[in-house]
């Protein structure tokens, strides 16, 4: 499996570039297709005869990358310009920092399950890896202790604006951010587990069940509190769930759903799946929905910068440490 035709993917020793894939929050499909997005023409004119190729050759270079850097060798990891230069999530999300920071934090509770699921809404509320790793998961138990800390004990900010966490409503009242994580969330562990279980491990639709309850204008901290509670308890939601299509990923499953004659983006989430030991059999693991979601979005952005409609500017910037 080459690279195809007009893809400039020269693919040597890689490079890792660790951010959380969070950055960007989901949009339901039935939105996306209402408007235009900062995304929509991100590929447009692009010539990549086989995205599914292109899909399972990033995934290893991107991975190989990963491997090389968490191994101590210098940089940069990769003879490929783009890797080299852009920020770019790892293959498996579990090995991002925001990530292992959130899992981190809510495993000294996993034997709990209101306990676990109260940890992973606050993680994710804060978002902040530097918190989560200093921070005792049992001070989520004591509001003005937690307060306290959040406000002066911890690096400062105690929260990360890497995506738009909003208020809360709750029985008439309004709860910031602040307070969500230290008046709400402690009273309504209840509530969240009830929720998830009725959901039989459907994540779009504990995420949907708890919002119609707290009414936020954006869903995305609920769902990323319930897909880590995937990782803990496959029984409550299950990996292999269905889910959204965020905006930056329609851009590139749009073009793997053309080639591969599918009708969904979830069909074509499902039929990568089943290519991926074609493609890749030397895996790790398999891959599940969210995977090829989020791998879409990472995909977009590198053929961004090829097509170029992005450029390494700011934020995007890789710089080795």
């Amino acid at each position: 499996m080459g690279n195809p035709p007009g893809n400039p993917l020269t693919f040597g020793p890689g490079l890792p570039i660790s951010i959380d894939f969070s950055v960007l929050p989901l949009m339901h499909a039935e939105a996306m297709t209402a408007g235009i997005t900062p995304y929509t023409h991100a590929l447009d004119g692009l010539d990549l005869p086989d995205p599914v190729a292109a899909f399972f050759d990033w995934c290893r270079e991107r991975e190989r990358i990963r491997v090389k850097r968490d191994a101590g060798e210098p940089a940069p990891w990769t003879e490929d310009p783009i890797f080299r230069q852009g920020r770019f999530l790892n293959v498996f999300r579990e090995d991002d920092k925001g990530t292992r920071a959130v899992l981190g934090f809510a495993d000294p509770v996993r034997a709990s399950i209101p306990d676990l699921v109260h940890a992973l809404f606050f993680a994710r509320w804060c978002n902040q890896f530097r918190t989560l790793t200093v921070l005792d998961v049992a001070l989520i138990r004591q509001p003005e202790a937690l307060r306290r800390a959040l406000l002066y004990e911890v690096p400062q900010p105690w929260q990360s604006e890497v995506y738009p966490v909003v208020p809360v409503q709750w029985e008439g009242k309004s709860y910031d951010r602040l307070d969500a994580c230290v008046a709400l969330f402690p009273t309504i562990t209840g509530f969240l587990e009830s929720s998830i279980r009725s959901a039989n491990g459907n994540v779009m639709a504990a995420t949907e069940t708890i919002n119609d309850r707290f009414r936020m204008t954006n869903d995305f901290p609920i769902f990323m509190a319930l897909v880590d509670l995937a990782l803990f308890h496959p029984d409550l939601i299950s990996p292999d769930s269905p889910v959204p299509t965020g905006i930056g990923a329609a851009p590139f499953l749009d073009r793997l759903q053309a080639h591969l004659g599918c009708r969904t983006h979830q069909e074509t989430a499902d039929k990568m799946i089943a290519l991926q030991p074609v493609y890749w059999p030397e895996a790790r693991r398999s891959f599940t929905p969210i995977d090829i979601e989020y791998l879409s979005c990472e995909c977009r952005k590198y053929y961004s910068y090829v097509n170029g409609t992005k450029t390494f500017d700011g934020k995007n910037r890789f710089a080795p440490k």
